[in-house]
Formats: C-alpha cells, structure tokens, sequence
C-alpha cells in the first residue's frame, strides 16, 4: 500500500516523515518531499504552503465593479493572486505524488482552514473529492494533533482518524459566504464611488460590517457624552507613614453640598480612626490561555497587536515550541503529560525554579476554565527549547510558558484592609490592598500585576494627622475607546467571526481607513460608511444575523446541516440587498465621496511629524516616491502646498514633538537597529543644525 500525507507547511511535513521513520529526502519540481518505508508500505509526505487554491469568480480572472456575482471556484492561487507563483511547484509536486496512492491523509493544521486546505489539495491536485464521492471518502483519513513534536505526531499516525467531512464543509461554507458578502458589497461601494467619478476602493463583509458598527457606534457615545461636574474632597494622612483617603460620599454632584463639607474639615490637622476591617480573599490561579486571552495579556504586557501575537504563536506551533494557538479551549487534560513537559521545562533556566517547585506537588491540576475546543487543548509550552527566536517571539513564548506554570500554583491570599476616619463629622474613608500569599503569582512572575495599597497598621481610637485636604472639581469622563485587544475580545463575546479570523478583521478596518489610532478611533469615512449601510442595506450591520450564519456553520460541523443551504439563504439575502444598493449607487457615492477624502486628512493628521511651516494650513508626514522608492516629508495640503523635504532612508521615523529652535522646521527621531538612543535632527536640509548632523540623502 502506498499512502501520501499532505502537510500545511514544508517545516511540518518534514516533522512528520521524521515521526514516522527513517525518512528519504527527494524532489520534484524543485520541492522536498519525503520518502518512509514502513511495515505497511511506502508514505510519501508532501507540503503545501498553506492554501494554494483560491476562491475566484468563475471564468474571470480580473476583478470588476460587476455585482452581485455567485458564480465561483477554486483555482490554484497563483491565477488568483499576484506574487503566488512560486505555489504551482508545491500544486505540480502533489499531482505527481497521487499518482498510484492507494490512500491519502490530511495532516493539515486541524481546523476549519487546515481541513479546506487538504480537501482542495485532494480535489484538485489529487483528483479525488470525499465529500461527493464516498468511495473517495474510504481513501482519506485525517491527521489529528495539537504539537508538532515526534512523540505527539507519531502518537497522531498511529491513531489515524476518518474523514472530517463536517469541519471541511464548514469550512468550504465559510469561504464561500466570505466570498459572497466581501466581494460583492466591496464591489458595490468601490462602483458607487465611481458612479461619481471617484476612483477608490472600499471594503465591507460578513463580519467586518458589525465590527465596524460597533466601533462606529462607540465613537457616537463618545461624541455625544456631555461631561458633567463632580466634587471629591480627599486628603492626605500621616500614621508611621502617608496614606491618601477619601470623603465617603466619594462623589459630590452638587457644588454647595460639597463646599458646605470642605468648609467642615478644611484646616483640620487630625483625626480619629472610627473603624478598621481587614478581609482576606483566596485569589485562584489563572485559566490556561486559549488564542483570545493569549492575545489581551500579550497586547496588555507587550503592546503586541492581536495580529501579530497569532502570527508568532503560529511561528512557535511550527516550531514545536508551543501547542497549536488557534484554539477557544481553556482546558488542560491529563493527556498532554503535565510531569513531562514540567522535566522538559527544568533545562531552561528562566523556569527551572518553578518548573522543580511545581514537581514537588503531590498532585497537578490545572485550574482549567469553562472555554471548550473540541479539536484542540488550551495553549501550552511543549518543553522544546527554543532556539534563535527574535525578541517579540521569546516575549509571547515566555508568557505562554509562565501561564503554563501559574495555572498549576495554589490560591493567592489577598487582604482588603477599609479603614473609616472622623474627621470634625465628616467620614473619609481609606482602602488599602496587600498580596499575604503569593504563591501562584510567583510562577507567572512579572505578569501578576496587583495594587499593593499598603496602609498603616491603624487600630480604632487612634489619632492620625493630615497633612492637607483637598477640594477638587472634576468632569465624567466619556466611554472609553476600544483597543485591538479589546474589540476582539468584545468581537468574541458576541460570537462574530472565529477566533482565527478576528484580528485579521480589525487590520482590516485599518487598511480601509476606517479606523485609526491605538485607542481605535472611527475615522469620518467609518462613520458615514456605517451611516450609508444603516440607510440602505442595514442588513450587511445585523449583528445578530451574522450571529445566525456562525451559529448555523456549527450545525453544519456537527452534520446536522448541510453548507449549500447555508449558501442559498446568503445569496437570497444579498440578492435583495444589492438590488437596492444598485438603485441607489449615485447617492450612496455622493455620500461616501466627501468622508472618503477627509478620513485619509484625519489619517494624516494623526500621523504627521507637524504643522507645515511654509503654508501653516497642513501637516508635514511621511510619503514615499513610488520611482526612487524612497521616503521623503511632505505637506498633506499638496498640491496647493509643494513643501518637501528628504529623509535619511534607514531607521524608524518618530516626532519629538518640539520645533527647531532655529528655524521652526519639527523635530524627529530617528531610531536605527540595534541603537539604544535615537538621532534627533531638523526636518530642514538647509537649517543650521545640518552642520553638526549627517546629512539626509534626497528622495
């Protein structure tokens, strides 16, 4: 019997052959594959390069404005994408392999993506369809695991599974709605913009639309919110040491209500502790990371995007370093080896001390959360040691690691100590906080952050002094603005999108100029796009339709539903949606036309090094020339205003903030690799200073 594995990446086929035997490494069409002889017969391994098929109109192989369009296939990726050559090696190298396979397995990543990719490979490399076919079916198996270390694939080989048709025909639907929605809506905004003489691209799909409203309707809270007065009256005391308390009505919404107070306990010079409460609280370890908390705690500590955090526990997954990312499980099972992997994590020296101190433990649990994945556990380090990582990758994977060891530690004791003082009357409260235990916040290390509130040890009856009292006017504060985290974490909360595609979804927005800023603000051109679709096709914003489609794509996984239906009831939506959307295409590019340009000033604004000193009306910011392909600084009131001025073309671009004391050109900051310090300098070439500086090559 002859058998063809098909793998996601070359790095995980060649992990994969090794798990099986002593694989032979050969060629064809300038890709590896792998040759194992087994008691059973030959294995051949061969790579993708994740998908190289590609949804595309059929017959069509340049985009237009035409819409609605339902007529689809899969074509190899390289008719589909510019740059994708280099994938019809991998297609040709799997066509050449199927020939006299008896049997073929999927050991993509095991999800909806990895099982579309090993079902297109089959269908169209191989020539053998399990989903129409069922004799084609009895062909194929499924590779099912969670690492890519040996012992773990080669316990995946030896329990192969059959084939996942209800995960690869949610996934095969899920591509076909993101084509449906996205090209055909990106289509009718893109043509409704032309309508009007305005060459631009505009996106909107399945579940960018609700993203976006969410977004857009957070900006109109904030922008409607009419900040009100407040009082507070605080004060600072002294008892062996200072510690800051507050009247116990906190908030005084009336102004002589809150003078009254003041002028009570202005001038005093002490007061009396009326009653001390201590409470001690058991504080329980974290849960394992599934892909979403991995995210927010990577962007709280790190400042890494969502997107980027994905991108690199993909690189740690495919190292063998990490388990796969892409999970919605916060559970740990029994069967990962929770011992080994802590033996495996004492030859590392940042976690040798708590990797020995948790194997010290009569038992291990994990304090596994509610959050289930049936494909896959929550994330965990394998124990491999990394090598050669760059900074952002060691920063996620120490975080993965030390959550691993935190979730195994015993409660943390906390205590809440609220202390209650006289002061002429009047009742000020003091709170402090205090880690007893810390127990498992030694194992997460710098990533258990707390507020350590340390008050004196007052006991009631005791005098303390106060050095000052304070009478303040303050305003409400509007909502706050979502960040990348924090919108994906919302995003999943209300089941839009996957887990897999929520950041990508938020980048998105920010390439269409939608959104901006790390405090994600929507930018004039969301708001009116927003305002456009809520009065034309409200459908394309319906959170809870979007909802619906997620919810009806489980179905699907589980059997209970078949995707053409799925599809049908999509095209019958869109169908509706567009007729409407084509009567009214002038109207909604009139609409669109004038945000558009404002949203890429906004954009620019937010961008900009600094006010341009030659017309004062723009900013300057950084631009590249599309022949010399370098950056330069111009005035983004061109062409009214010409003002340019060259760039030193290495090293990141930062404003100071402060103008040249000189001339009045804005100072930056050039940060060059590897340097501590940056290089501040005039964006003038003819100031003064350039005496003293390098001089900046022009564009």
């Amino acid at each position: 019997m002859t058998r063809l594995i098909i793998a996601e990446k070359p790095s995980v086929a060649q992990k994969i052959a090794a798990a099986i035997g002593s694989a032979q490494r050969k060629a064809h069409s300038g890709v590896q594959y792998y040759e194992v002889e087994t008691t059973e017969g030959k294995v051949l391994v061969a790579p993708a390069v994740g998908h190289i098929f590609s949804l595309q109109e059929t017959g069509n192989k340049k985009w237009n404005t035409e819409y609605p369009v339902f007529e689809i296939e899969w074509d190899p990726i390289y008719e589909v994408q510019k740059g994708a050559e280099y994938t019809k090696a991998y297609i040709n190298n799997i066509k050449e392999l199927s020939k006299g396979v008896d049997e073929f397995v999927n050991a993509c990543d095991y999800d909806v993506e990895g099982s579309v990719i090993g079902y297109n490979a089959l269908v169209y490399a191989s020539g053998i369809d399990p989903i129409k076919n069922p004799k084609d079916a009895s062909r194929v198996k499924r590779m099912h695991f969670s690492t890519v270390t040996i012992p773990d694939l080669s316990k995946a080989y030896e329990n192969l599974e059959p084939f996942d048709a209800g995960q690869t025909e949610a996934g095969l639907t899920r591509h076909t709605l993101d084509w449906y929605y996205g090209i055909n809506l990106s289509r009718a905004l893109t043509a409704s913009l032309r309508a009007v003489n305005t060459r631009s691209t505009l996106s909107v799909g399945r579940v960018q639309g609700p993203a976006l409203k969410l977004i857009v309707d957070n900006e109109r809270d904030i922008k409607a919110f009419v900040p009100t007065p407040f009082w507070v009256i605080s004060a600072l005391m002294h008892k062996d040491r200072d510690f800051d308390a507050t009247h116990a009505k906190d908030k005084f919404e009336k102004e002589d209500e809150a003078k009254k107070t003041y002028d009570r306990v202005k001038g005093q010079k002490s007061g009396k502790v009326k009653s001390v409460s201590r409470k001690e609280y058991k504080q329980p370890p974290p849960n394992p990371f599934d892909l979403t908390s991995l995210q927010l705690e990577a962007h709280a500590h790190h400042n890494i995007s969502p997107k980027e955090t994905l991108e690199i526990g993909q690189t740690l997954y495919e190292n063998g370093y990490i388990s796969y990312p892409r999970t919605s499980s916060q559970q740990l099972p029994p069967a990962i080896g929770y011992k080994k992997i802590l033996e495996k994590l004492t030859q590392q020296v940042d976690y040798k001390t708590g990797a020995e101190f948790l194997l010290k433990k009569g038992s291990l649990n994990p304090n596994n959360g509610k959050k289930t994945d049936p494909a896959h556990p929550a994330i965990y380090p394998t124990g491999e040691i990394p090598k050669g990582l760059k900074e952002s990758e060691m920063k996620v994977y120490d975080l993965i690691v030390r959550r691993f060891l935190a979730t195994f530690g015993e409660w943390a004791v906390r205590e809440s100590m609220k202390v209650v003082i006289d002061v002429n009357g009047e009742p000020f409260n003091a709170d402090g906080k205090r880690t007893v235990q810390k127990n498992w916040h030694e194992l997460y290390g710098r990533y258990a952050k707390f507020d350590e509130i340390l008050l004196p040890d007052l006991k009631e009856g005791n005098t303390v002094d106060i050095k000052k009292i304070d009478f303040d006017k303050k305003m409400t504060q509007p909502p706050k603005r979502y960040t990348e985290a924090s919108i994906i974490s919302e995003l999943e909360k209300r089941n839009l999108g996957t887990k897999s595609t929520r950041a990508t979804i938020i980048d998105t927005l920010f390439k269409r100029d939608y959104v901006i800023g790390k405090q994600i603000e929507a930018t004039e051109l969301g708001i009116k796009t927003v305002e456009t679709l809520e009065k034309h096709s409200p459908e394309i914003l319906d959170e809870a339709l979007t909802r619906q489609i997620e919810e009806e794509m489980d179905e699907v996984m589980a059997g209970k539903r078949k995707g053409v239906e799925i599809e049908a009831k999509a095209r019958d939506i869109l169908t509706k949606v567009l007729a409407r959307f084509k009567k009214d295409e002038k109207e909604i590019g009139e609409e669109l036309k004038e945000s558009l340009y404002k949203a890429k000033e906004q954009k620019a604004l937010k961008d900009s090094l600094g006010i341009c000193p030659r017309c004062r009306e723009g900013v300057l910011v950084v631009r590249f020339n599309p022949k010399s392909k370098k950056r330069f600084l111009g005035c983004s009131n061109y062409p009214k205003c010409t003002e340019t001025q060259p760039l030193p073309q290495n090293g990141m671009v930062k404003p100071v903030g402060k103008y040249c004391t000189q001339c009045g050109y804005p100072m930056v900051n050039i940060w060059s690799k590897g340097k501590k310090t940056p290089w501040t300098l005039c964006t003038n070439i003819n100031c003064q200073t350039k005496k003293k500086a390098p001089e900046a090559k022009a564009q």
